[in-house]
């Protein structure tokens, strides 16, 4: 029995009591989009393992929440650090993701940490780094285009000596950067300069995943590719999941690859009262 293939029309079918036809924002078709969506992809994968390899020293990776950023950067360096997975040895680990909020001196002593060659430190929506203006200066020092970067922390710091930890280091690593933030949006002038500056040390990389079409074409086609595929749903089972997402679109709480997958659990989970719970608990507005 062939996989049955969800496409964007069928969803329209199946999710509008009277069908009317999606109006193209751009002249690109579906198919475009979703080749354009997958090659971007394709090359966050590339440049990662760039990064890694130390050929390239950092990248910044911006897109809507929930649409895979932080899943196939993570993904591509677990493969490289196999080795410390096998030994679970955390010492031989040679990237660590931070999420959320981390000081200047904190910032000093990660990089410490994996300033040796081929080790990277993944930012992920750890923002707050961004807006520190001595966070920034930091991050200046480490992304810097010369030949040896050198960072200083030239105040007197109790922690840094406590933890044996020197008021300078050459930092040979990279860094990855993974944001919602979009650099070209930005309008408050702090931190649009403070963008800048990161992003003249740094690769860029916008995933263009700005509309609600672009977002269900982006579902669409981590479905097919098999996202669900755990549940051992049947096809018209899975088809039911996406288009629930598909029809509730706009009263969604978050239109993302992590809402569908909430909305399978449901599905799994309460087979006669799912859509029901789904509407309670992922959608807004619902009394």
């Amino acid at each position: 029995m062939s996989k049955q293939v969800i496409t964007l029309e069928m969803l329209n079918q199946l999710t509008s009591t009277r069908p009317e036809p999606v109006m193209p924002i751009s002249n690109e078709t579906d198919e475009e989009i979703i080749e354009r969506l997958r090659y971007r992809f394709n090359v966050l994968n590339d440049m990662t393992r760039a990064v890694k390899k130390g050929d390239v020293r950092a990248m910044i990776v911006t897109g809507p929440p929930g649409v895979g950023k932080s899943f196939g950067v993570e993904q591509v360096l677990s493969r490289h650090d196999l080795f410390a997975t096998i030994a679970q040895d955390d010492k031989l680990k040679k990237y660590e993701v931070v999420k959320g909020a981390m000081s200047a001196l904190g910032l000093y002593k990660k990089l410490f940490e994996f300033s040796e060659k081929k080790c990277i430190v993944v930012f992920d929506d750890c923002d707050s780094i961004l807006l520190d203006d001595v966070s920034l200066n930091i991050l200046k020092a480490a992304l810097d285009s010369s030949k040896r970067r050198v960072i200083s922390w030239n105040t007197d710091s109790k922690s840094l000596k406590a933890d044996g930890l020197p008021n300078s280091f050459e930092f040979m690593g990279g860094c990855i950067f993974i944001t919602n933030i979009n650099f070209e949006h930005v309008r408050s002038k702090k931190l649009k300069d403070h963008l800048e500056a990161l992003e003249s040390r740094c690769h860029y990389l916008d995933l263009t995943i700005d509309t609600d079409r672009e977002k269900m074409l982006r579902i669409q086609q981590i479905v097919n590719d098999g996202m669900l595929d755990s549940y051992e749903f049947t096809e018209e089972e899975k088809l039911e999941v996406v288009s629930f997402v598909a029809k509730n679109k706009d009263k969604m709480r978050e239109l993302s690859l992590r809402m569908v997958l909430k909305v399978a659990d449901l599905r799994k989970s309460m087979p006669n009262s799912w859509e029901d719970v789904a509407r309670i608990t992922c959608m807004r507005g619902i009394r």
